[in-house]
């Protein structure tokens, strides 16, 4: 064997054979992680390389902790937030806008209260007069009816808002539609009665418009109306309506809900076979041998 032949019996490296003296350890082996989808063995630690702690939740990266605490999850909570005040606050207008018709309609129901023209102004023409009484009395059952009619409004139209915000919206706009009804229903005819007041001469007999004796509005700092006596009526029609029918409601989420597919339960294809669910479905023949009839011979005896 010559020199240059490699000794197969000789180390690959001895540190003190001559000329190798500077030569590298030989490096240490990598740990090979195992491949993104591929179970990883029983036994390998949690915190080791290519262990995922969240295996059971799918290999999927929208399963992953890190893109449910992104800012889409917390964008569209608040979204939804902001929809859901700016429909409520908006059905609150439209309800306080429509006080505008309540009120004209209680002006032209409510009777005119008979006055006489004295030196002090004017006065009843009868000691108790019933029309004032009526005013209120009329006042009263259209607001309750206008509440009624809203909360069942907002209940079948605002299908998907059903719940709090249906309840404060209907609350807020029978409040707001008082507050608009009674002064704008109490004007009507109120100029004429002024100028007949200052006109016309003493024992002349005229009519007073409608007015409230048992409600009206007190200015909270002379800025925020506070309704009081049969002003509160609508809301409180609105909200005993809306809370009535959210106790009756068929859906645990007051929102329509697909109805259950109730089966029968089978155990296999011939689970059922021997039942009629329909008038069409032939009865299953019975295992047992069929009566022999009256006229068949009988059977040779032993």
């Amino acid at each position: 064997m010559s020199s240059h032949t490699p000794d197969p019996e000789r180390a690959a490296h001895r540190p003190d054979e001559p000329g190798r003296a500077g030569a590298e350890p030989e490096a240490e082996q990598r740990s090979v992680d195992p491949p993104a989808g591929l179970p990883v063995p029983a036994g390998t630690p949690a915190g080791a390389p290519g262990a995922d702690p969240f295996a059971w939740a799918g290999p999927g990266a929208e399963h992953r902790p890190a893109t449910v605490a992104g800012p889409a999850v917390t964008v569209r909570p608040a979204r939804g937030v902001r929809r859901t005040v700016g429909v409520t606050l908006g059905v609150a207008l439209l309800l306080t806008v429509l006080g505008a018709p309540l009120g004209l309609l209680w002006a032209a129901v409510a009777p005119d209260i008979p006055v006489v023209k004295t030196a002090e102004g004017a006065v009843y023409a009868t000691p108790q007069p019933e029309q004032p009484i009526a005013a209120d009395g009329w006042f009263s059952l259209l607001g309750l009816g206008f509440g009624v009619l809203a909360a069942i409004a907002l209940w079948f139209l605002l299908r998907r808002r059903r719940g709090p915000a249906g309840l404060l919206a209907g609350t807020l706009g029978g409040l707001g539609a008082a507050v608009v009804a009674w002064p704008l229903g109490r004007r009507i005819g109120l100029s004429t009665y002024q100028r007949l007041l200052d006109t016309a001469p003493d024992g002349r007999a005229f009519t007073k418009p409608a007015d409230l004796r048992a409600g009206g509005v007190d200015w909270l700092l002379r800025v925020l109306p506070v309704p009081h006596g049969n002003l509160l009526l609508p809301a409180f029609g609105a909200a005993v309506t809306y809370t009535l029918l959210a106790g009756w409601s068929r859906w645990p989420s007051l929102r329509p809900e697909p109805e259950p597919q109730w089966a029968w339960p089978q155990d296999g294809p011939a689970a059922g076979a021997g039942l009629s669910s329909a008038p069409e479905d032939r009865p299953a023949r019975s295992a047992a041998p069929e009566p022999p009839g009256p006229g068949a011979a009988e059977p040779p005896r032993g």
